[in-house]
């Protein structure tokens, strides 16, 4: 089986867009999976993750990419606190806000920490989807490593985290402020009605018909003068064409 054959495959076993992810990216990563897995090629992979649920969770988990860190990118975080919340909160009451692609929770969780500092107790949604099954169990149970919370001063270490045995616990105040499910960026159906969306460091992986189409349904997800923030490494060049209008780096808003 050639690798164009797999991601068809794939598709229609899994309902799995593997053509909108750029392809020499793709296809590096893949053939090196392969090698470390002692797979002969793309035939044998393939009834391995069909045959295997666990092993096609695996797979997921490895093309997705799962790193993250609590306030990842501290400069565009301390943007988000210090002007972008305030202006949504000034704006609304009952903020609601989505994490696409949240990988481990620590992004989610990083919000409600914010919210959480701005205005204690106040009435809010945040919901936090991802593709990878396994990951959202992961996020659901907020234990984290000392890289993971590095970039978190120690007055809210102390505040948010119980450590135990260089683990870090998410405390039940801010975990269950989340909301996580599965969903497919490039598959499902996106909810509306978010006064911010965090979508960060996905994006750069899928080829610029998707890029397109993701941008645009996020702007229809947003709520007018709602806020979509993206990675440090992105940037949305054809940003008018979805509604949308540069604010800061990083943060685009719906007009």
């Amino acid at each position: 089986m050639e690798f164009l054959d797999f991601k068809n495959q794939v598709h229609q076993k899994f309902g799995l867009d593997l053509n909108s992810y750029k392809k020499k990216q793709l296809k590096r990563r893949l053939d090196n999976l392969l090698v470390k897995k002692k797979i002969a090629n793309y035939g044998q992979f393939f009834k391995i993750i069909t045959d295997d649920r666990k092993e096609y969770h695996n797979f997921l988990d490895y093309l997705t990419i799962n790193v993250s860190e609590f306030f990842r990118d501290a400069k565009m975080f301390a943007v988000l606190e210090d002007k972008v919340m305030p202006e949504l909160m000034a704006k609304t009451v009952d903020l609601k806000m989505w994490s696409a692609a949240c990988s481990i929770g620590a992004e989610p969780y990083s919000l409600a920490i914010i919210m959480n500092e701005l205005k204690p107790g106040s009435a809010y949604k945040i919901d936090a989807t991802d593709l990878d099954q396994s990951i959202l169990q992961k996020a659901q149970q907020g234990e984290y490593n000392l890289d993971a919370v590095k970039n978190i001063s120690k007055l809210r270490l102390k505040k948010y985290f119980l450590e135990q045995s260089n683990k870090y616990l998410i405390k039940p105040e801010i975990k269950n402020k989340i909301k996580y499910r599965q969903h497919d960026l490039l598959a499902d159906n996106y909810p509306r009605g978010y006064d911010l969306i965090l979508c960060r460091n996905v994006t750069i992986y899928f080829v610029r018909e998707a890029q397109d189409k993701i941008n645009r349904q996020f702007s229809e997800s947003l709520n007018p003068g709602g806020y979509l923030f993206i990675g440090g490494s992105e940037t949305i060049f054809n940003y008018a064409e979805f509604g949308l209008e540069k604010i800061y780096p990083c943060f685009y808003q719906k007009k």
